[in-house]
């Protein structure tokens, strides 16, 4: 009961920080890039849902949905910091906390390639909303802190979805999904 009620309030924390998807943080650096990821909920939370998906689905998806959102992630980055305009990257963001929670809370189970691909499809918007913001100076060092944080948060939704799974079940790996649903929700709300 009190590792159901500790992830609980882990995960409300995140929720109830403020929905600041790109907060002007100074792009400069490895540092930067590290932080950035870090100071949105909505960047958050689809990442840690890519991870908890990826536990549902089992075998190589844990490894391969994380690699897949990193690599398209980084692509979408390139992108947008070599100019070109994506249209809706926001509505993209908030959409992706929303439509991969209601994967996890559903246990949606997809074949390798789709659940990769869908992934992916995320990724780009994330990453062209990094790329965008970027400074052209330091680009590679602030690519390579954005990456890594995201493969922490996805190590990290891999982590709670396993602890989930063997301590108390797919019922609480799936009620996190549906946290994340919410969450996507609110803000798209607002």
């Amino acid at each position: 009961m009190l590792r159901s009620n500790l992830i609980g309030v882990a995960f409300a924390g995140i929720l109830v920080s403020p929905a600041l998807a790109h907060p002007g943080v100074e792009i400069n650096s490895f540092v930067s890039g590290v932080a950035h990821p870090l100071n949105g909920v909505d960047h958050i939370l689809a990442m840690i849902a890519v991870g908890l998906w990826a536990v549902l689905a089992g075998g190589r998806a844990i490894w391969i949905w994380p690699m897949s959102f990193v690599a398209a992630m980084l692509a979408g980055f390139v992108v947008a910091s070599s100019g070109v305009p994506m249209p809706l990257v926001e509505p993209a963001l908030s959409s992706s906390v929303v439509i991969l929670g209601l994967f996890v809370a559903l246990a949606v189970n997809a074949p390798l390639w789709l659940g990769a691909a869908t992934a992916g499809l995320f990724a780009f918007f994330h990453g062209h909303a990094h790329g965008a913001e970027a400074a052209t100076a330091s680009l590679i060092p602030y690519a390579a802190g954005f990456a890594l944080a995201t493969a922490a948060l996805h190590v990290i939704g891999i982590a709670l979805g396993l602890f989930a799974e063997s301590s108390i079940g797919k019922f609480a790996l799936r009620a996190m999904g549906g946290l994340a649903v919410v969450s996507g929700l609110a803000l798209m709300a607002g």
